[in-house]
């Protein structure tokens, strides 16, 4: 897939703002970059705006939304979306869906949501959840920290006999659990490579929890709940200045139509809703995003389950507060959260999403096979036990493979495949906007200066004006509005006239005994009809727009 900059490494801050910046110098027509806030460290979460300018502005066409990097460490995100904005632009003019897209439909993409969070994940050796904020801190325990000084932090075993560690005899690399019979050997406590704060009780040792605590996909307004039920989940929705930058943004841009975002690692394709049973989604909105995710796994080759029913394992205290939830839940806009990256179906341990019970020799037993997998495919990430005096415990053993560009990351010779299997998605998803045509025209003079007007405004996309169900349900749904610019005897200008179906709504039968059919067709158009004044030959523009499929107009003459 042709594109400006190279996708075979992680963008830290300075290279991603260039490249956008580039990319907008280069394309002025067709993109906008914009500062969405500037973050405590005074980086920028930025937001480039794709549309082609000659053919409409951003809010008179279809919105589709993408992000990346509300979790700080998952840079591949960044790097789809960076992608994706590349690959639209490089291509327009050259490719028939690429300009159809920017001539149509507003993109609306902030590749990177927590830059200063990014930063420190790729700048050092820290790994963290959203941001370098402290949020919560607690003291106590093995702090991680690079003690070796070679740019990881790894895995740091102690020999002790109170361990619940052993060596696996089979594979002399890994570890395996102490059994309830195991007496006489030699056995480990492992924690995080790193020091072990002062003033601690080495002989009861325990892993320090992180003070970077702060999630931002905890944030949301729908579904908050705080620290106590949601770790990480802020002081109150939108406390960071990065989430309620979001949600500003969304709120400012209402024909967002649809919302691809990113995160990894699992290599699925999560739908919601993400707080309760899928089944509580009317039948419509169930069977149009499910079609929609079944296009993820067609072009990335991920699994597509639903957040609440398969991808959390604890249905009681839900992972709420995300922000795909407040997309839907709130507005009724199809989001998909997008797990890149599955490094345990690599290994040939693939996780079985869905089984709520967890087994900790089954995760062990995966674990152990990704490290085999980065050892034999990725070495430059994974290191040997190796002996090391530690200034507190004496000597430890520091071992085992780079968590961040191999588990959580594809290492860099993978990462192309993802973004551009990525991109190929987005640009089906893209399409599956609504999108508002004037379908007829007819006009008929009843005298000489009384004509009758009739127009079908129709919606030839796939999602419905309302986009779902839930949008009615929740009272967020605007009419499709339809004016004339005439002298009109009959009736108002302007007329209201409600949701537009799309082709998602046509019901459909496929019968082994008997033909294919559609049962009903989507109630996609309406007609509107006017009496006006006017004279012979005069031009009169008739117009229908909705803030989620557009704005279209057609010049009649009256004759």
């Amino acid at each position: 897939m042709k594109t400006t900059f190279q996708y075979d490494h992680y963008y830290k801050y300075d290279e991603l703002k260039d490249n956008l910046e580039t990319l907008a110098k280069n394309y002025p027509n067709l993109m906008d970059l914009e500062v969405n806030c500037v973050s405590e460290e005074n980086r920028n979460q930025y937001v480039a705006i794709l549309t082609n300018k000659e053919t409409g502005g951003m809010l008179d066409k279809p919105g589709w939304y993408i992000d990346g990097n509300i979790h700080a460490g998952e840079v591949t995100s960044t790097m789809c979306a960076m992608h994706t904005i590349d690959y639209l632009l490089t291509n327009y003019g050259s490719d028939e869906t690429v300009t159809k897209i920017l001539d149509t439909t507003t993109i609306y993409a902030i590749p990177r949501v927590s830059p200063d969070g990014a930063e420190t994940y790729l700048s050092t050796a820290y790994t963290l959840r959203s941001v370098n904020r402290d949020y919560l801190p607690k003291e106590g325990g093995v702090k991680e920290e690079d003690i070796d000084e070679d740019g990881v932090i790894r895995m740091m075993r102690i020999k002790t006999p109170y361990g619940a560690w052993k060596i696996d005899e089979e594979n002399p690399g890994s570890m395996t659990l102490r059994s309830p019979s195991d007496q006489g050997g030699t056995y480990y406590d492992i924690y995080p490579e790193g020091l072990v704060e002062d003033d601690i009780d080495t002989e009861n040792l325990k892993k320090k929890q992180s003070s970077w605590g702060l999630d931002f996909n905890r944030n949301f307004p729908y579904g908050w709940m705080p620290n106590g039920k949601q770790d990480g989940a802020g002081k109150y929705p939108l406390s960071n200045i990065e989430t309620k930058a979001i949600a500003d943004f969304v709120l400012a841009h209402p024909n967002i139509c649809g919302a691809a975002i990113g995160h990894t690692s699992g290599g699925l394709v999560l739908y919601p809703p993400g707080t309760h049973n899928e089944k509580e989604l009317s039948y419509d909105d169930l069977s149009t995003i499910k079609a929609i995710a079944k296009m993820g796994e067609e072009e990335m080759n991920y699994k597509p389950i639903n957040i609440f029913g398969a991808f959390i394992s604890d249905q009681t205290n839900v992972d709420s507060g995300a922000l795909d939830d407040w997309m839907f839940e709130s507005f009724g806009i199809p989001a998909y959260t997008i797990e890149f990256w599955d490094l345990a179906s690599k290994a040939g341990a693939p996780i079985e999403w869905g089984d709520k019970e967890i087994n900790p020799l089954e995760n062990l037993k995966r674990f152990n096979a990704c490290m085999k997998w980065v050892k034999e495919n990725a070495p430059q990430y994974y290191s040997d036990w190796k002996e090391f005096e530690h200034p507190t415990l004496g000597s430890v053993e520091i071992g085992g493979f780079n968590y961040k560009f191999t588990h959580q990351n594809p290492p860099e010779d993978l990462l192309l495949k993802e973004c551009e299997n990525d991109t190929k998605f987005n640009l089906r998803f893209m399409q599956v906007t609504p999108k508002l045509v004037i379908d007829k025209i007819n006009v008929e003079k009843l005298a000489d200066d009384l004509y009758q007007v009739d127009v079908v405004v129709g919606n030839v996309g796939y999602l419905s004006s309302n986009l779902t169900d839930i949008a009615i349900n929740m009272g967020v749904n605007k009419p499709v509005e339809v004016s004339i610019d005439a002298s009109v005897v009959n009736g108002d200008t302007n007329v209201k006239i409600g949701d537009l179906a799309g082709y998602s709504k046509t019901k459909t039968g496929v019968y082994f005994y008997g033909n294919i059919t559609t049962l009903e067709n989507a109630k996609a158009k309406k007609k509107i009809s006017w009496l006006v004044k006017g004279n012979e030959n005069d031009t009169i523009t008739v117009c229908a727009s909705h803030e989620k499929a557009g704005k279209v107009s057609a010049k009649i003459e009256l004759k």
